[in-house]
């Protein structure tokens, strides 16, 4: 069942101090916020206009197909399990470094790396070596990529071996550009800024004309920085919402294609 996303007009729009953004059938409009309500996401500058995007950023995992099929659980259970062979340590103490090195670097993968000296690609062949039969066709996705005018790219801490078999998967590899994997990110990953620069430095952008749209919202964070406008896939992942409140988040959806298509105006 999808749910109602928060989308905005193609215009400028800057809140007052104590409102925030609310979907409304004439469009985004800005409202009091009561402080009680976790969804209060109050913008914190003036967005880019959607009418003028000319590049869009999407994330991988859990934001081009959705977090409720569990196929990244997968990822991370084979992650703790290649830290726990590759350190010898109990699953239990893998799982805590796989989490902790998570937050204190991007990835549990930079963490072995910084750490731990470890070869990133055996470890990425390793974890996503996993069952994407949960993933199918997505004509929905499909038609309103379709749509979307100007170029779109994958930007994702995966690999792009994983990122390839995923879009094919969904039926939707034909509508994006490239794929930036952590390989062509020199193995630095989202949220460290030295991502961004590089990404941003390889196609060329103007970021005051891309909308990323990522499932982490701590991953939103660099891009509202250097100029993006940022789209926010709100999730019930543990990790998902780290960051939410840090006024770097410009809209918030539940669904990725109804939002995209109220973007388009078919909302």
């Amino acid at each position: 069942m999808r749910h109602r996303s928060s989308y905005g007009p193609a215009s400028r729009c800057v809140p007052r101090p104590g409102q925030r953004l609310a979907a409304t059938p004439d469009g985004l409009q800005y409202e009091a916020m009561s402080g009680k309500s976790d969804d209060a996401f109050v913008k914190t500058g003036e967005t880019a206009i959607l009418a003028e995007t000319d590049t869009w950023v999407f994330d991988l995992d859990n934001t081009l197909y959705s977090a409720s099929d569990h196929v990244f659980v997968q990822v991370s259970n084979r992650i703790q399990s290649y830290i726990a062979d590759f350190l010898g340590i109990h699953s239990d103490e893998a799982y805590r470094l796989q989490k902790r090195y998570f937050q204190d670097y991007g990835t549990s993968l930079r963490g072995m790396m910084v750490v731990h000296e470890m070869d990133p690609g055996p470890f990425l062949d390793y974890v996503h070596d996993i069952d994407l039969s949960p993933i199918g066709p997505h004509p929905e996705l499909d038609q309103v990529l379709s749509q979307l005018p100007g170029r779109k790219l994958i930007f994702t801490n995966a690999s792009a071996e994983h990122a390839d078999r995923i879009l094919r998967r969904l039926g939707v590899d034909h509508h994006f550009a490239a794929i930036f994997d952590l390989a062509a990110a020199h193995y630095v990953p989202k949220p460290q800024i030295e991502a961004y620069e590089t990404f941003v430095a390889r196609f060329g952008l103007n970021c005051s004309r891309c909308v990323m749209i990522d499932d982490i919202a701590r991953n939103l964070s660099p891009a509202a920085r250097l100029g993006m406008t940022t789209v926010w896939l709100r999730n019930e992942t543990e990790w998902g919402g780290s960051g939410r409140e840090d006024g770097h988040i410009h809209f918030v959806a539940e669904d990725l294609v109804d939002w995209l298509g109220h973007a388009l105006g078919e909302g």
